[in-house]
């Protein structure tokens, strides 16, 4: 596997995504993920289709995208973006915590999550981030959360 490298603006698709973190389906929850200025920020997509497997269940007749799994989406738009450092490449990030979530909207089939994430504190094995995910504009899910950073 080839060495990541940090470039800002980058947009990285879903096959770069499987270099960096080991997610698939049915739990690889981002589309994509453009780098931003610094390593310590990042924004990701997740397309929300009808088609996901947590809407047969969440809720029948009337689907709303568990906010978990929008919480998983900003986590791995953070992984992504943190592992696709040279001096991390092939590690992985584990969550530690998450505090102070605020679901503030629902998300729906048809909507594209904007995962805006980033980090406060990094230090070589762990960290805090902030996430807040927007559907047009609009916030609907945010969060904090700590992680770790392991050999793979």
């Amino acid at each position: 596997m080839e060495t990541p490298t940090y470039t800002p603006g980058k947009m990285l698709d879903i096959n770069e995504i499987k270099k960096i973190i080991p997610h698939r389906y049915p739990f690889l929850m981002i589309d994509r993920v453009v780098l931003g200025d610094t390593d310590l920020k990042a924004t990701g997509y997740k397309c929300v289709s009808g088609n996901e497997n947590f809407f047969q269940g969440h809720f029948p007749g009337q689907p709303v995208m568990p906010g978990v799994l929008i919480i998983e989406a900003m986590a791995q738009t953070s992984c992504v973006m943190l592992l696709s450092r040279p001096d991390l490449a092939g590690k992985l990030a584990y969550f530690m915590t998450i505090d102070n979530v605020k679901f503030r909207k629902p998300v729906m089939p048809g909507d594209v999550l904007e995962l805006r994430v980033e980090v406060l504190r990094a230090r070589e094995r762990g960290g805090t981030a902030r996430g807040e995910a927007f559907v047009n504009g609009t916030l609907v899910t945010e969060a904090d959360f700590m992680f770790a950073v392991v050999g793979a």
